[in-house]
């Protein structure tokens, strides 16, 4: 079901919520919140953008698929930020597919009007630009971070992030998703998640993750979550 932001509601949206009350308001007629399910596409590659989504709850994720089928996710999503980065960049197309991985709730916004109100106001293309470049550097780290560190310290990383993005130590976070992320097979997924749960730091049952011990998975954690969490702050206010 799709619904209209009422006009006393605060935006729950980090990047919403940074915008000048002038430039929020030019936004909020043309919002619309509706679900995020699990596994629905935000948009395609190489597809043209017909909207913007600023994601309240829940996980996008970017993908990048290989001529043979493989698939990859490359960057994630949530509601620190935007998906529609190249309506941006000034572009209407991306080679990369975004889909909903952890499921939760967004506003969406016509690509269109979104490029107008854009172009209207150089405080938000500001406010967008940094958050282009705060994903440009979590992009940068994660490669690192995939090349420098242990399985189980960049499981811990991302179900860090995750927690970060849902506000909530309860979340739905499949197999796949998690083994995407971590750029390793199932098997991988079940024995880094077994090691966290014999350890009491998280429950991992079907693809429902509860988080036990935050302060516990951020020692175990590598460097990256820190740094990721410290860029995004420095750019787009904690």
């Amino acid at each position: 079901m799709v619904t209209k932001p009422s006009a006393d509601e605060p935006p729950t949206n980090r990047l919403l919520a940074l915008l000048t009350p002038r430039d929020y308001a030019s936004l909020r007629p043309h919002l619309e919140r509706l679900p995020l399910v699990y596994g629905q596409s935000l948009y395609q590659a190489d597809e043209k953008l017909e909207f913007v989504y600023f994601i309240e709850t829940g996980v996008g994720s970017l993908v990048n698929t290989m001529a043979n089928g493989q698939a990859a996710e490359v960057g994630t999503i949530g509601n620190e930020g935007v998906v529609g980065l190249p309506l941006v960049l000034g572009d209407d197309r991306a080679p990369t597919a975004v889909y909903i991985q952890v499921p939760g709730e967004g506003l969406r916004m016509k690509a269109p009007l979104f490029r107008q109100a854009l172009a209207q106001s150089p405080a938000m293309q500001v406010v967008m630009l940094r958050y282009v470049h705060a994903l440009f550097n979590q992009v940068a780290q994660s490669a690192a971070c995939n090349h420098f560190h242990s399985l189980e310290q960049r499981c811990c990383r991302w179900l860090l992030m995750t927690r970060d993005r849902m506000d909530t130590d309860k979340f739905l976070l499949t197999q796949e998703f998690l083994a995407m992320m971590l750029g390793v097979q199932r098997p991988g997924v079940s024995i880094a998640a077994g090691g966290l749960q014999r350890a009491g730091l998280i429950t991992y049952t079907r693809g429902h993750v509860t988080i036990l011990d935050v302060v516990g998975l951020q020692k175990l954690s590598c460097e990256c979550y820190g740094v990721s969490k410290k860029e995004f702050d420095r750019l787009l206010g904690d």
